[in-house]
């Protein structure tokens, strides 16, 4: 088998961010059994992820990313000894296009994964971002640049995909759907309410804004029926009035803590930026059998059937009664969840989805054609 070269230029280290372990890094050994030999540079270091999110400590965030950009500037000698760059997101999170410029023009073949609509997310109001001085920081031009220069564009959603075909020079660009490794994803509620039902959310500081639409949405809930609320994330969380359980996530931890949960939850804004959203969160509840609450918005009614794999809402009464009926209907739980574990196994499972990377990265390398 000839062996073939592959640099994976991200933003996080490896394994730790949702965004690259559930989606083209669970490929990796696939990838490698069929003859590719993969390098991994990413942006921060497990020293900056460590503290990236966390409020001050600006002199770690500083150093990390004068250590970032030194990775950078060392892959650009290197770049060029690739059969094919994959960049997930960008090459470097601050200024302009110089290093994508760069990059682009040293690699061979250029791949190019956008997750969720970052050309949007320019625009995302103040009270919905969690940086907004980093959001001013990243200019549009990198990703603008990307998607128009890349000889493949991997998108997240079929809106973003269709975006994109309108900027990708030679109009190859694949809608790859968010997957999960259900041979590990694996369901253990018992439908039951001999004990009190736990509503959950999964996610990151990044994605809290969406947590926190919920808000007022818990603490009616919590004056109707008595429930838990857990939250595994990588940041602090306070609810008075709620029964909260507040987990910090990590990833030896992850499956047992998800299947804690008897309902999830996937609130979103209803506006064009979560037109890019993939939906992972909730193929991740699917995968648990766990029947899911979710915002009818973007990607999600693409996934999300109402009634027959979980329930999409729109107002917050909705989403009030919506919980409300399933925290004291075990039956119906158990019918939405089975429904969804099947769904997640049948459209979204590694064995669904991974054949489509192999086709993309094989016919750029094989043949030159996208």
């Amino acid at each position: 088998m000839t062996s073939k070269r592959m640099l994976v230029i991200c933003p996080f280290p490896q394994g730790v961010a949702a965004g690259q372990r559930l989606k083209y890094e669970q490929y990796f050994d696939v990838w490698k059994a069929q003859g590719w030999e993969i390098d991994v540079s990413s942006f921060m270091d497990t020293d900056m992820w460590s503290v990236v999110y966390e409020k001050g400590n600006y002199v770690g965030k500083v150093l990390g990313v004068l250590r970032g950009t030194a990775r950078r500037i060392r892959d650009l000698f290197r770049v060029s000894n690739y059969d094919l760059v994959y960049v997930f997101m960008y090459v470097t999170p601050f200024g302009t296009s110089f290093m994508e410029r760069l990059i682009r023009k040293l690699a061979p073949r250029l791949v190019y994964d956008v997750e969720d609509n970052i050309l949007v997310e320019q625009n995302l109001p103040k009270d919905q971002n969690p940086n907004p001085i980093m959001r001013y920081l990243k200019g549009p031009g990198k990703t603008r640049y990307l998607l128009k220069t890349a000889d493949h564009v991997i998108t997240s959603s079929p809106f973003l995909n269709e975006f994109c075909l309108e900027i990708n020079a030679k109009k190859c660009c694949t809608y790859i759907s968010s997957s999960i490794d259900t041979d590990t994803f694996l369901p253990k509620t018992p439908y039951s309410n001999d004990t009190p039902v736990t509503i959950g959310w999964t996610g990151t500081y990044s994605s809290m804004v969406f947590l926190d639409l919920l808000r007022d949405v818990f603490v009616r809930l919590a004056e109707r029926v008595p429930y838990k609320l857990t939250v595994i994330g990588n940041f602090d969380y306070e609810l008075p009035g709620v029964d909260l359980n507040v987990i910090r996530w990590s990833r030896e931890k992850e499956v047992a803590d998800l299947q804690t949960f008897d309902i999830g939850v996937y609130p979103l804004p209803i506006d064009d930026w979560v037109l890019g959203k993939s939906g992972l969160k909730v193929i991740q509840y699917m995968a648990f059998g766990l029947p899911s609450v979710s915002t009818n918005v973007g990607t999600t009614p693409l996934i999300i059937s109402d009634g027959e794999n979980g329930l999409l809402v729109k107002t917050e009464d909705q989403w009030v009664d919506a919980l409300e009926a399933l925290v004291k209907d075990e039956n119906l739980r158990r019918k939405l969840g089975e429904t969804a574990r099947q769904n997640a196994v049948d459209r979204y499972s590694l064995h669904a989805i991974g054949q489509k990377y192999t086709n993309i990265l094989n016919q750029l390398v094989e043949s030159d054609q996208c």
